[in-house]
């Protein structure tokens, strides 16, 4: 396998690119609505995930870019879960929610996998665990 050398060669990346602009055009009904506050709020989600996935790859460290993909991921899971909401408020049909759905899932394991493969290297590992700052 070749060295990935810049955010675009993720794959997490593409997939969370793919979920921004699937997520801006299927807000279109929920604009006419005038429901700005969940346009907003979801389209803020969907633009976090690939952001967010391209801000760890530019830290350059393990575990900073393990730290950005965490929150790339969770982002995933807010566009999955306002998805719902958008099916059931009647801004999407069926096909929009399903194709949310299947790419916010997408990134989501695509973003687990690349986590999975951070940590397992020696340099996460020597890395001592976070600890609790005792009570004074």
């Amino acid at each position: 396998m070749s060295e990935i050398r810049t955010f675009e060669n993720l794959e997490c990346w593409r997939y969370g690119r793919e979920l921004a602009v699937l997520v801006y055009r299927s807000t279109a009904t929920a604009m006419d609505a005038k429901d700005y506050g969940f346009v907003d709020q979801m389209r803020r989600a969907a633009i976090s995930v690939m952001n967010n996935i391209a801000e760890g790859f530019e830290r350059d460290t393990n575990i900073d870019t393990v730290k950005f993909l965490f929150i790339a991921k969770a982002s995933a899971g807010e566009v999955r879960s306002m998805a719902y909401a958008g099916l059931d408020l009647g801004y999407f049909d069926r096909g929009q929610f399903e194709g949310i759905y299947q790419l916010s899932v997408r990134c989501s394991k695509t973003t687990w996998g690349l986590i999975k493969s951070l940590q397992s290297k020696s340099k996460w590992r020597s890395i001592p665990p976070v600890r609790k700052p005792q009570p004074v």
